[in-house]
């Protein structure tokens, strides 16, 4: 092989490293997206520039602002919204595994008369977006209902109504709860529908002093739809002596779990509003622990 020959075989192959790096965290078994309302990048377009630029491999797309409205804020409810967004996600490669309802943190599923046009909304632009999860935070309900009773019940009723909407699509709606693993693995019984399942937040787990390697394994692969990968802000993964990657990694491993790691917070308190730097940061260390093999 000549010199010219060699140089051209050398510059075309390391063009095309970063696509193959690209394309194996694409196709592995573990992807890393990052939440849009916490990029500060809630339903802009931006949102899939700024993540093909941190490297993640897809962003969970928040569904817009509730309020007082009946249902989302949400510019997807326009179609050449639907398309413009639909189109610049797929021409940068950058998937959309997950519609959050955010809104839900603040206000109460059980206490909205409109929670089912909430969910047909969200299903909706999840259809759009190709997505197969929800995510609903069941933060904002005021009433006590992890205990048996009237909040409880008609919170079962709901999700069960809720979950037969998001089967009939092929899609599952993912609560986060503030329940050890034991319990809620029992709500999820109680709910009873293949269309709901936990959306795992590593944070909860951290702030009540529980083990995440044990309630990911209490938990089960099969109760589990997507994670929350991060804690509190404070420190970056990295740097974050309660949080052991590794660790969670091999129980995930051993239990066969595949599917979307997810950073939401996990901000340098003395660079908290620096978002390329956060979420880059994390990004980085998920894929080296996680898509490293």
């Amino acid at each position: 092989m000549n010199i010219k020959r060699l140089f051209i075989v050398m510059f075309v192959a390391l063009l095309t490293l970063p696509v193959v790096a690209q394309e194996r965290g694409r196709d592995h078994r573990y992807k890393v997206a990052a939440c849009d309302w916490m990029m500060l990048k809630r339903q802009k377009l931006g949102e899939f520039k700024l993540t093909k630029e941190l490297k993640g491999d897809g962003v969970e797309m928040d569904v817009g602002g509730l309020g007082a409205r009946d249902t989302f804020d949400n510019k997807l409810h326009q179609p050449h919204f639907r398309m413009l967004f639909r189109n610049t996600a797929d021409s940068l490669g950058v998937a959309v595994p997950s519609v959050a309802m955010s809104g839900f943190f603040g206000q109460s599923f059980i206490g909205k008369p409109t929670y089912d046009t909430l969910i047909d909304d969200c299903l909706s632009t999840m259809e759009a977006m190709g997505s197969k999860v929800a995510f609903l935070p069941l933060g904002g309900i005021q009433e006590d209902w992890t205990v048996q009773g009237p909040a409880r019940a008609e919170l079962v009723r709901r999700l069960r109504e809720s979950g037969a909407k998001a089967v009939a699509k092929g899609m599952v709606i993912g609560v986060r709860v503030p329940l050890p693993a034991k319990e809620a693995k029992k709500f999820i019984k109680e709910i009873n529908s293949p269309g709901v399942k936990i959306y795992y937040n590593l944070q909860d787990a951290l702030d009540a002093g529980r083990d995440p390697v044990k309630e990911l394994k209490t938990l089960g692969k099969d109760n589990i739809c997507q994670i929350h990968l991060s804690n509190t802000d404070g420190f970056n993964l990295k740097d974050d002596p309660a949080v052991d990657l590794p660790a969670i990694k091999a129980a995930l491993d051993k239990m066969g779990w595949s599917g979307w790691l997810v950073v939401e917070r996990s901000r340098d308190k003395d660079h908290v509003r620096d978002v390329k730097r956060n979420f880059g940061n994390n990004i980085a260390y998920i894929k080296e622990v996680f898509q490293n093999d």
